[in-house]
């Protein structure tokens, strides 16, 4: 049988059941077929080694499947219980743990993160000239706590183009330290590519959140995450790396090379083995289709999940709130930035399908969730493909899921 139609073998058990599910969901049966239709082309026709996608109602499974291969060069299967890298799915789970210590009061939102973080006490700010010969001037106001959570603190990453900062980040190898206090002292040397405060930079901010997680609550943060979000999920499969019994189950990385898909090395030092590089908190997180599900329907049912809270009432209130001002600009038209993730807040001004308070996020891997709690729904859809979401299959996803709603 063909490896791209190996989604059979794992819903065989499940399909008269699911479907069963859907008619009496708020879905439509048959207009739900399109993201099947959708995922499975892109994996029939070589653009993806392989997907696995899940769509809860409320806390029903309305769909769920995996077709394709885990790793090309095994032809072992995609599954719904396969390990992935997440990336950047894990700045939400450390804007939690963050948001977690300013409940304890251990943090305030608009304090300078100095006293935790003294690497970054006098940041400089590239005001011209090149990476060679950067032209520096002191910031004019610290960097905040609530700079960090909305990535408005001038900090930048080493993908980004446009300004010298990218290559000085490329330069200082971040990803090759080997503690979180080292990747710190790398950041440190290196020049914001704007002022704090001043707008909306994608960044390391949530790497240097799992620091001052750390220093602030006096437990490392693997296990602070671990203990006060992964576990009272019951995220089973999700930590900063995977245990060796559980290794054959982790996705390799591909990528299309001479016209057809090869496995390719991990990037931002998310590396599976246990005591190499560091917790990174903006991207070092492995997972499961179905254990993220559970983190994004806390997220959408205001911060608790089966009875256990992971965040008081009001501190979720604020945390999904859009947090940007016009002048620090917009993650998408009609997408803001929260203290999480971007949050859908003119839907008229979108591209896509989607309703006001809709968040949402991705991975670096093609690894998306969407969370929509005016609609109930939470979906998922996990590849591990660079470069990411090549082909633009997530807006489409979200549009085949938005269209089958009654």
């Amino acid at each position: 049988m063909s490896p791209n139609f190996r989604f059979v073998l794992v819903l065989a058990t499940l399909a008269a059941s699911t479907v069963a599910r859907a008619q009496g969901s708020g879905f439509d049966t048959e207009r739900l077929e399109l993201v099947r239709e959708l995922v499975e082309g892109h994996v029939d026709d070589g653009r993806l080694a392989g997907a696995s996608w899940l769509i809860l109602h409320g806390d029903q499974v309305v769909m769920r499947g995996a077709c394709g291969d885990r790793d090309v060069d095994t032809g072992l299967p995609m599954e719904p219980e396969t390990i992935v890298r997440i990336y950047s799915m894990t700045k939400m789970v450390t804007a939690v743990a963050t948001l977690q210590l300013v409940e304890r009061g251990l943090l305030q939102l608009d304090d300078a993160i100095a006293r935790w973080i003294p690497e970054l006490a006098e940041p400089q700010v590239l005001v011209g000239g090149t990476a060679d010969e950067p032209r520096l001037a002191p910031a004019e106001r610290p960097i905040t706590l609530r700079m960090l959570l909305n990535h408005t603190a001038g900090l930048s990453y080493d993908f980004q183009s446009g300004s010298p900062v990218g290559e000085l980040y490329r330069r200082a190898e971040l990803w090759s330290a080997e503690s979180l206090g080292q990747f710190l002292e790398r950041l440190g040397g290196l020049p914001l590519v704007d002022q704090p405060g001043a707008r909306w930079h994608y960044s390391v901010a949530d790497d240097v959140l799992g620091a001052l997680v750390e220093r602030a609550s006096g437990t490392r943060f693997e296990d602070f995450v671990a203990r006060n979000i992964t576990e009272p999920l019951g995220m089973q499969d999700t930590g900063f790396d995977v245990p060796e019994d559980d290794r054959a189950r982790l996705a390799s990385l591909h990528a299309r090379q001479d016209g057809k898909l090869v496995t390719t090395p991990p990037s931002f030092g998310a590396f599976a083995e246990p005591g190499r590089g560091f917790a990174a908190g903006g991207a070092g997180l492995f997972s499961t289709i179905d254990d993220y599900a559970r983190f994004a329907r806390a997220l959408r049912d205001g911060g608790e999940l089966d009875g256990v809270r992971i965040l008081s009432r009001k501190a979720y209130e604020l945390a999904v709130a859009p947090s940007l001002t016009d002048e620090q600009g917009e993650v998408a038209p009609g997408d803001r930035w929260n203290l999480f993730c971007a949050v859908r807040t003119e839907p008229a001004r979108s591209a896509q399908l989607g309703s006001a308070g809709m968040l949402y996020w991705s991975g670096a891997a093609t690894t998306h969730f969407f969370a929509d709690p005016k609609e109930d729904i939470v979906a998922l859809l996990f590849c591990q493909h660079f470069p990411y979401d090549e082909h633009r299959l997530f807006p489409r996803f979200r549009n085949a899921v938005y269209q089958a709603l009654r």
